[in-house]
């Protein structure tokens, strides 16, 4: 019998799937399918947390493809390579799957279609993870917004409730529209197959956040040591495990400032999409050839949260602790590597990418873009936030400061690695020298 694949990667679930519910409705029996990719892996080290939640996300989808009178097939290798062994072990009609818009997904899943059309397997691919993708908002020259005031604004006009309608993917995920994998493909692999050790990190469960956070959300968002002072659900958006619609729809009902920074995913995802070679080079030219500074130790006690600036090493400490880092603090660490050290963005970029349990690629190297002023968006390189006068507005009684770097105020607590005047009027310096 000729089944269907639908190939999970940023979509862990079954609810309002767009591509799934698809797949569900084309008539051939569907088998889900989730392929840990070796390229992906390697570099990661044994115990990274995101491992974790994933592999516990796909035993969770196994467990619910069984329990509704299917399966799911995992498995492990280069993505390529495990295609061409399925197209021997199944009879396959089709591959459906969602769409991922950074570089090197849109070249494995060419790659993907065209080896699936060369075995008359056809290949399909939906916009799931964003609302509005790819050129769906332009500007009035059919060009792609720079501006975010001007694309949240285009974007929140042309936003009708069919956008935001749930696809019926779980109303169909029954067995009359289900396949299982073959016995030899039961087992699934271990976090020890697959060559990782168990490592939890706090997430919030998958399910949409308490409606008095989402209430105060424009009023919380901004102050650290509030808990919860924000949704805390960009793991789930990142991963798939919760459905953009069901989020936006309750944004939209219940706090348009919430609204407003999740249209940032679609924003940034649009400009990776039109510009990939944003990923690893600044957007605006003139910035490709700033004198960034080589500081190895600098950048190494920013790492750790040595800085001798407490909100900035607060931030940092809790980064490197749990992997989450709130979006007052990751502005304020960004701008003084950047701005006050005068350190390559794109260090801090990997670093980041490292550690966030929630890290994505486009929202990743857009803020950070954002905060360097090198950036395809309207944020001028000489703004420069003053930690200091952050600390003040956002953690006036000092309560996130002393919950991570307790020994602030002592002398024990590091010395402040630069001057900021002085780091401020030397980037300030550095990049009118560098953009001309």
């Amino acid at each position: 019998m000729k089944i269907t694949l639908f190939w999970h990667r940023r979509d862990l679930r079954f609810t309002d799937n767009a591509g799934l519910a698809a797949a569900l409705q084309a008539g051939a029996p569907v088998l889900p399918l989730f392929i840990y990719d070796a390229d992906i892996l390697a570099p990661l080290p044994p115990d990274d947390a995101r491992l974790t939640f994933i592999h516990h996300h796909v035993e969770r989808l196994a467990h619910e493809a069984h329990e509704a009178g299917g399966g799911l097939l995992a498995r492990h290798g280069q993505v390529l390579a495990v295609f061409q062994q399925l197209l021997q072990d199944y009879d396959l009609q089709a591959v459906y799957t969602n769409e991922d818009y950074e570089p090197a997904a849109i070249a494995r899943d060419t790659a993907v279609a065209k080896l699936l059309y060369a075995h008359d397997v056809e290949f399909h691919a939906f916009k799931d993870q964003v609302i509005f993708a790819k050129d769906e908002v332009l500007t009035k020259n059919g060009k792609p917004p720079k501006v975010f005031g001007a694309y949240s604004k285009t974007w929140q006009a042309q936003a009708t409730d069919a956008d935001f309608q749930a696809h019926p993917s779980a109303r169909l995920f029954t067995k009359e529209h289900l396949a299982r994998p073959h016995r030899a493909d039961a087992a699934r692999p271990s976090l020890k197959d697959l060559g990782f050790e168990p490592h939890e990190q706090y997430t919030p469960p998958a399910q949409p956040p308490p409606a008095a956070v989402v209430k105060h959300y424009h009023q919380t968002r901004d102050f650290p040591a509030l808990e919860p002072g924000s949704t805390r659900m960009s793991v789930h958006l990142r991963f798939g495990t919760l459905s953009v619609r069901e989020l936006m729809r309750q944004a939209r009902r219940e706090n348009s400032k919430l609204l407003n920074e999740m249209i940032w995913r679609d924003f940034f995802m649009m400009l990776l999409w039109h510009f990939p070679h944003t990923a690893t080079e600044a957007y605006d030219p003139r910035m490709r050839h700033l004198p960034w500074r080589d500081a190895p130790a600098e950048f190494q006690a920013w790492c750790e949260g040595r800085t001798g600036q407490p909100f900035v090493d607060a931030g940092m400490r809790q980064l490197n602790a749990t992997g989450y880092l709130p979006n007052r603090a990751r502005i304020v660490a960004a701008s003084y590597l950047c701005k006050h050290l005068f350190i390559d963005w794109q260090l801090g970029e990997r670093y980041f990418a490292e550690k966030l349990l929630d890290y994505d690629l486009s929202n990743n190297v857009g803020n950070w873009q954002w905060v360097a002023g090198t950036g395809a968006i309207a944020a001028p390189w000489f703004r420069i936030f003053n930690p200091e006068s952050q600390q003040k507005q956002y953690d006036p009684t000092f309560a996130y400061i002393k919950k991570w770097v307790p020994e602030y105020g002592t002398p024990k607590y590091a010395k402040p690695l630069v001057d900021l005047q002085f780091g401020r009027d030397r980037a300030l310096q550095l990049f009118r020298e560098g953009r001309q």
